[in-house]
């Protein structure tokens, strides 16, 4: 491909995106190969077109971005970042499941260590770039301090390391990387719909969907997900210690800003204050927090939900909880929780002593992925916000797990919450 005078700007595009027989081929990637070398890596770079290997880009959901950058003339084209020094700081698998193509088909388990394992592809000159990054990081969660004072948990230095809620963690960012046939099996379709489907729902966005039948491999401009990791590494897959882990889906109004209306924040709260327990106890915790805002619905549809909820006949009440979403977006939820187990294959888990969560879809999706799970934790009602309790009522009747009442159909009519009156207009 041209480019311009050391702008790296591009001079043409080539609109055909059929696989070319002509030139050389790019590297085939064998998922779940027994060892790299068979496996290959996923190139998905614009810098060496005829290296591509995967349909979509690296940090799709920031791609427009990075392409108003280039357009603007902030960011050259063919740029190549320079990874000398950016290698994990701790050393994560390889696990068996990594080999296992029905145990990961979301994520790339190479990830993190694309620069070591597909050494001979970089030297040859192809743009091989990691999806996974690894670090360590203190972290400081204001609830934590009530939990200090009030004598649930303890500051040692170590992991939880000060009075003002100071924890040392371990911590992965995780872009998607879909390998489609797998991704149609999960989700219970073919991988022909699955692509058409893909092709159709993002506008064309990505025509080699249905050009490119040779390409197995997809990354899909959404978010990812990020992984907390408390306590000792080795603790994970140490059958002799215990693990706690909570998945939690992002819920940016409650986790950042805090919400009267959701039990979010506190849940993810709460799960933190377990994790830390058991790796203060000699074990570990992990928090994993996907990007899957309003259910996978995104945050207008979820707020456009809130004022239904609120403005309708009676006021917020749990027994029209999740119709209220059916008759904004259609579905209740798109969150696939079929996908989420994934990351957690990446880490090696083959069991959860303690799972905080009280939804059935994630148990089922991680259960069903061949994780055993031990205690459920549920949320403590004293952690509830006062109008949160039409949430919690919903889901626990809709098949939550709950340790105490599971409410009845009169009792979720008769749970209100207070509502808004109309704007003026």
């Amino acid at each position: 491909m041209d480019s311009g005078s050391g702008s790296g700007r591009i001079n043409y595009i080539r609109l055909t995106s059929h696989p070319r027989e002509d030139g050389p081929q790019p590297p085939k990637i064998t998922w779940g190969a027994a060892n790299p070398a068979e496996r290959g890596p996923v190139i998905a770079s614009l810098t060496t077109p005829h290296h591509r290997n995967a349909i979509g880009t690296h940090a799709g959901s920031y791609t427009l971005y990075r392409a108003l950058a280039v357009a603007a003339g902030r960011l050259k084209a063919d740029h190549r970042p320079d990874l000398t020094d950016t290698s994990p700081t701790n050393t994560l698998g390889p696990f068996p499941q990594w080999h296992d193509p029905e145990k990961i088909v979301s994520i790339d388990p190479y990830g993190a260590v694309t620069s070591r394992v597909f050494a001979e592809w970089v030297a040859a000159g192809h743009d091989v770039r990691p999806t996974i990054a690894i670090t360590q990081a203190h972290i400081e969660i204001p609830e934590l301090r009530d939990a200090i004072r009030e004598g649930r948990l303890k500051p040692d230095g170590k992991v939880l390391i000060s009075e003002r809620g100071d924890c040392f963690v371990t911590k992965a960012a995780v872009e998607p990387v879909w390998y489609l046939p797998g991704i149609a099996k999960r989700c219970g379709t073919t991988e022909s719909e699955l692509r058409r489907c893909l092709f159709q729902h993002t506008g064309g966005m990505f025509p080699e969907l249905v050009t490119r039948g040779d390409l197995d491999v997809f990354l899909p401009p959404i978010g990812g997900c990020t992984v907390y990791i408390f306590g000792e590494l080795e603790a994970i897959t140490d059958p002799a210690r215990q693990l706690s882990v909570r998945v939690h889906d992002e819920c940016n109004g409650s986790d950042v800003f805090g919400s009267d209306i959701c039990t979010c924040r506190p849940y993810l709260a709460h799960g933190i204050e377990v994790c830390l327990e058991t790796a203060q106890a000699g074990g570990a915790g992990v928090i994993v927090y996907n990007r899957k805002e309003g259910r996978g619905l995104g945050e207008v549809t979820k707020y456009l939900v809130y004022n239904a909820r609120k403005r309708q006949a009676g006021g917020d009440n749990a027994a029209a909880y999740f119709t209220r979403t059916e008759c904004v977006a259609g579905v209740q939820d798109v969150r696939f929780q079929e996908l989420m187990p994934d990351v957690l294959h990446w880490l090696g888990i083959t069991r959860i002593d303690r799972f905080v969560s009280m939804s059935n879809l994630k148990y089922d999706a991680v259960v069903g992925s061949g994780i055993e799970i031990g205690e459920r934790l549920t949320i403590p009602d004293d952690r509830i916000p006062p109008d949160a309790h039409v949430e919690i009522d919903a889901k626990k009747a809709a098949g939550y797990y709950t340790d105490g009442h599971v409410p009845s159909e009169d009792e979720l009519k008769a749970r209100k919450g207070r509502s808004w009156s109309e704007p003026e207009a």
